[in-house]
C-alpha cells in the first residue's frame, strides 16, 4: 500500500536557536546503503549546479549555515544562531566551533567569507546559483566564529537559500591549492559523509565522517549509482542490489510492481516539483500568444493526471505547487476547449498540419507518455507534434540555456525554497539561464520589486501578480505537481522521505 508521509510545516525564521536542532547520533556501525539516482550532475561544486539530484547526494557531503529537513523547518546548521541587525540589512551568524572540513582544514568565519565571495565573484558567475544570492553585498568577519552578511536590501528568503545549493560552505585552502577542476570531481565539505571516489556516469561513493559535528553517522558507507533507465533501477531494487530508488525515477506504471513485492514499499510525498512544457516565445508559431493559448486549450490536463499519473499528482495553473509561497488558489486555469483552440489557431493563420517539436528528457518515461498524449490532443486541433528526447544533461546544460529548443520544451523544477521567487525569477527574468527567449520589462520589474520586501503580505501579492501575468502571456503549458515517489527496501530503517529530495542519511540504518 502506498504510504503518504506529509509533515509539511511551513519554514520559519529561527533566530538565536543555539545548538538545539541536530542532536548527536551514536557512533556508526558497519553498514552500507546503496541509492539509485537517475542523473550524474557532472560536477560536485555547489556553485555549479541547480540539480535536485546533486542535492540528493551533496546534502551528505556539505553543510550550510542553516539546515532544512524533511519537516521544512529552518534550523541551525554550521551557524549555532543568528540575528537580524540594521532593519534586516545585516545578518550576524555565530558559528560552531571545533568543526573541521574532511581534509582537516578548520571551519571558521574566513571559510564563510571565502565561500560567498567565490559564489558572488568570477567563479560563481560561471554557474547558475549566483543570482539566488545577489542580495548579499559583502561578508564581514567579526572574529573567528562570528560573521556578518551585509545585504543590499532585506532578503526574506535568504535563510532558506543558505540551507542548500550555492550556500554550502567550502574549504578555502583546499580549493586554492588543488584548483577548481579538482574540486568539481573531488568534493570536500563538513558533512556527515566524506567523498571517497567518483566514476562519471557510474557512481559516487562516500564514507562516514566519524567526527561529524552532529554526531557520527549510523552507516559506514553510502554508494549512489547513476541509473537512468527506470526499469533497470526497479529491477536492481527488487534484486536487493539497491536499497532506495529516488525521484523522479519510478514511472507510475511500475508502482504496482514494487507494491506487490513484500520486501519493498513505496513512499509518496507531496512535494514542490512541477512539470510544464514551456514555449519558445521568440521563434515560429509559438511566438504568437494566440497560438500559445490555443495549445493550452487543446490539452485536457485533468485526464492526464487521472489516467496517466494515477492521481499521484495535481493539476497546476501557474508554474508552482500549492505548497509554494506566492501560490494563488483563485487563479483560474485556461479551460480545455478544443473548439476554442481551433478558432484561435485559425485567427493566428496557423494551417492544418503545421509541424511543432516538443523536447523532453529522454529518461523521463512518465513525461514521454504524457508528451505522446499531448501530441494526440494537438493533432485534434490541426497541429502535428513530434517529440524529441534528449539525454538529461544535454537538454538542461545545452539545449535549453542556449535557446536551441523546439517550439515547446519540458521544464521540471523543484522549487526547493517553497517560495515562488526561486522559480519565477529563474524562469521569467530577462537574461536568466532558464529564460533563453523572453524579455518583458513589466515582468522584470515585478520580479525585482518583491525581492527586498519583508512585508510578507505585499510580497505574496506581487508573486501572485507574477503568476497571473505569466498565465496571461501563456509562457508555458502548465501540467502538474508530482508527488515525490521513493521505492525502498524495508530493511532500511529511520528513513524519512523528504519532499524536496534532499537526502540526509546520517540517522539511517540498514538491517
Amino acid at each position: 500500500m502506498t504510504t503518504f508521509k506529509r509533515g509539511l510545516a511551513s519554514a520559519f525564521v529561527a533566530f538565536a536557536l543555539a545548538g538545539t536542532a541536530l542532536s548527536a547520533a551514536p557512533a556508526f556501525a558497519a553498514g552500507k546503503m546503496t541509492i539509485s539516482t537517475p542523473q550524474d550532475p557532472g560536477s560536485w561544486d555547489p556553485i555549479d549546479t541547480f540539480l535536485v539530484q546533486w542535492s540528493a547526494v551533496a546534502t551528505n557531503i556539505f553543510d550550510g549555515l542553516t539546515y532544512r529537513g524533511p519537516d521544512l523547518k529552518i534550523v541551525p546548521g554550521l551557524a549555532e544562531s543568528w540575528e537580524e541587525l540594521d532593519e534586516g540589512k545585516r545578518l550576524r551568524f555565530k558559528l560552531r566551533q571545533g568543526v573541521k572540513f574532511h581534509n582537516g582544514e578548520d571551519f571558521n568565519a574566513a571559510a564563510v567569507k571565502f565561500t560567498f565571495e567565490r559564489l558572488l565573484g568570477e567563479q560563481g558567475a560561471k554557474g547558475p546559483q549566483r543570482s539566488n544570492y545577489t542580495s548579499i553585498e559583502s561578508v564581514e568577519v567579526i572574529d573567528d566564529y562570528t560573521v556578518d552578511l551585509k545585504l543590499k536590501a532585506p532578503d526574506p528568503v535568504l535563510l532558506t537559500k543558505l540551507a542548500g545549493y550555492g550556500g554550502m560552505i567550502v574549504p578555502p585552502k583546499y580549493i586554492t591549492e588543488k584548483g577548481e577542476d579538482n574540486f568539481n570531481l573531488n568534493p570536500v565539505g563538513t558533512g556527515a559523509f566524506k567523498f571517497t571516489s567518483y566514476q562519471p556516469k557510474v557512481n559516487i561513493k562516500l564514507e562516514a565522517n566519524p567526527d561529524y559535528w552532529g554526531g557520527a553517522p549510523k552507516l559506514s558507507e553510502l554508494e549512489y549509482r547513476f541509473i537512468a533507465e527506470p526499469a533497470t533501477a526497479v529491477a536492481e531494487l527488487q534484486a536487493g542490489r539497491v536499497d532506495l530508488v529516488i525521484p523522479p525515477t519510478i514511472p507510475i506504471g511500475m508502482l504496482p510492481v514494487i507494491e506487490a513485492d513484500s520486501k519493498l514499499e513505496i513512499l509518496s510525498v507531496p512535494g514542490p516539483t512541477v512539470d510544464a512544457l514551456r514555449f519558445n516565445t521568440r521563434d515560429g508559431i509559438t511566438a504568437d500568444p494566440k497560438v500559445r493559448h490555443a495549445i493550452i486549450m487543446a490539452v485536457d490536463r485533468a485526464t492526464i493526471v487521472q489516467s496517466i499519473l494515477a492521481g499521484q499528482a495535481s493539476e497546476i495553473v501557474s508554474f508552482q505547487s500549492a505548497l509554494s509561497f506566492g501560490y494563488d488558489p483563485e487563479l483560474k486555469a485556461i479551460p480545455y476547449d478544443p473548439e476554442g483552440a481551433k478558432k484561435l489557431l485559425a485567427e493566428a493563420g496557423v494551417k492544418a498540419g503545421t509541424a511543432l517539436q516538443i523536447d523532453i528528457r529522454g529518461n523521463d518515461s512518465t513525461m514521454n507518455e504524457v508528451a505522446q498524449v499531448i501530441s494526440s490532443y494537438l493533432s485534434m486541433v490541426g497541429i502535428t507534434a513530434t517529440i524529441k528526447p534528449y539525454e538529461t544533461n544535454v537538454i538542461t546544460n545545452d539545449i535549453i540555456p542556449q535557446g536551441k529548443t523546439g517550439a515547446m520544451f519540458q521544464q521540471k523544477w523543484g522549487g526547493w525554497t517553497f517560495d515562488f521567487d526561486n522559480t519565477a525569477y529563474a524562469m521569467y527574468h530577462s537574461g536568466e539561464k532558464w529564460n533563453p527567449y523572453d524579455k518583458d520589462e513589466k515582468m522584470d520589474k515585478l520580479l525585482e520589486s518583491q525581492r527586498p520586501l519583508t512585508d510578507r503580505a505585499e510580497r505574496e501579492k506581487i508573486l501572485k501578480e507574477v503568476g497571473a501575468y505569466a498565465a496571461e502571456r501563456a509562457l508555458e503549458l502548465p501540467l502538474y505537481n508530482t508527488n515525490a515517489i521513493f521505492g525502498i527496501n524495508k530493511r532500511v530503517k529511520g528513513f524519512i522521505a523528504p519532499p524536496d529530495n534532499r537526502l540526509k542519511l546520517n540517522e539511517v540504518t540498514v538491517d
